[in-house]
């Protein structure tokens, strides 16, 4: 293994941000707590509404989960549909899997209307089976989603073997394919929404929110620059959601991923793929550019790294890994790390993400526990967070995301 070590992701690392913060100001229509995915989505449709909202990011924008994931808009359930539909009802996991569809039309259409240059492109994406076992689960997933009008399909062996420009090894039985998944640079999304933001009358500002409280029917924003009085609050910080919205501790828990690129070699994968190599799940994605951005293993961490909130990768991650390509595609050669990075991302219970009304918090509106598959989420959600801030209600599209649903409750699973 070599001995690089770099805290910046593969894409925090190849795209600059072109936002310029503002000053802290005194008081907002709506402040967003928060600079990713979520966070710029939301102060951009605030801003097309004519709120003037005020974006507040602790460090730099796509700091936190988005700027180290995968580069992957692969649109379901955080786990597999018909396990989904086991858990949480079939209607629930309908209108779960529909919003992620809607939120990939709003993106396409959003990044047409700002000419947002993102890398986004739609391959498709491969689920790999690895055996006999796997291959009959990813069946029942594309049985139920076809059920329920969702459009993939399941490729057997030969199938698998030519979307790759390598030869599968003898472990890889086929694959759940969705045609239209997407990849995209996602550092360079979070700029582009954010400066068309900006250009629609968004404010953004660099400081750490330490907490929020009511304040005579408004918001206050205590924090390290400064106090700011909002007219409602829009909190989009994941992994970071118990600091500001404490009754939530126990319900949005973080978990750190780890990750790593590869140096550019010819294109091999042109779609993104998933994999259960370890029961926690493996993903890549290579870039227009030829690097291979690669993450997952978490299985092999003590305690999967349930509630570590350190970003500092780990050598036994990294080590497993290294192994993902070179187990599964015997035949690849030339795999020379570049970087890497750890992220943090938060995870529920019930592998659904809150979205809804903060508890204890009047004005407040709440998004978090992604499950490592926030980015199907993103625009819809930005969408609807906005006019939730903006009539003082929680759409009625967001009930399968309300704290109080029955499966939320009980232990973290691991």
């Amino acid at each position: 293994m070599s001995n690089v070590n770099d805290s910046q992701s593969y894409w925090q690392a190849t795209a600059a941000s072109p936002i310029r913060p503002d000053d802290l100001p005194p008081a907002a229509n709506v402040a967003v707590i928060g600079g990713g995915f979520f966070g710029a989505a939301a102060a951009y449709f605030l801003a097309r509404a004519g709120a003037a909202p005020l974006l507040i990011e602790q460090m730099a924008p796509a700091y936190g989960a988005t700027g180290r994931n995968g580069g992957f808009h692969v649109v379901g359930t955080a786990e597999g549909y018909a396990d989904a539909i086991t858990r949480l009802g079939r209607d629930n996991a309908r209108a779960i899997m529909q919003v992620t569809f809607d939120s990939r039309a709003l993106l396409r259409q959003v990044l047409h209307e700002e000419r947002i240059e993102c890398d986004y492109r739609e391959p498709g994406h491969l689920s790999l089976a690895i055996g006999e076992e796997q291959y009959a689960a990813l069946q029942r997933h594309v049985a139920e989603m076809n059920a329920d009008g969702f459009a993939t399909e399941m490729l057997d062996r030969r199938q698998t073997a030519e979307l790759i420009r390598t030869p599968p090894g003898p472990e890889i039985t086929g694959a759940l394919y969705g045609a239209e998944d997407a990849l995209l640079h996602s550092a360079r999304l979070v700029y582009g929404l954010m400066a068309a933001a900006q250009r629609h009358g968004a404010r953004i500002a660099i400081a750490r929110v330490q907490r929020l409280e009511p304040h005579s029917g408004t918001v206050r924003l205590i924090t390290s620059q400064g106090n700011v009085n909002a007219g409602a609050a829009v909190v989009t910080v994941n992994a970071w959601t118990r600091d500001l919205v404490p009754e939530l501790a126990g319900v949005i828990t973080p978990v750190r991923g780890q990750a790593l690129s590869y140096a550019p070699i010819p294109q091999i994968f042109p779609l993104g793929i998933g994999a259960a190599v370890t029961p926690t799940g493996e993903y890549w994605h290579q870039t227009l550019d030829g690097s291979i951005v690669i993450g997952g293993c978490r299985a092999v961490a003590p305690g999967r790294d349930v509630g570590v909130t350190e970003t500092v990768p780990t050598p036994d991650v990294l080590a497993a890994i290294e192994q993902v390509l070179p187990r599964l595609f015997p035949h690849l050669t030339g795999l020379n790390v570049t970087r890497r990075w750890a992220g943090l991302m938060a995870f529920t219970n019930d592998y659904v993400p809150v979205a809804d009304a903060a508890p204890g918090l009047p004005g407040v509106w709440v998004a978090g526990g992604f499950c490592g598959h926030g980015m199907p989420f993103g625009m819809r959600f930005g969408q609807l967070l906005a006019e939730a801030a903006l009539n003082r209600t929680t759409p009625a599209e967001l009930a399968p995301f309300r704290v109080t649903r029955p499966t939320l409750g009980g232990l973290l699973e691991r």
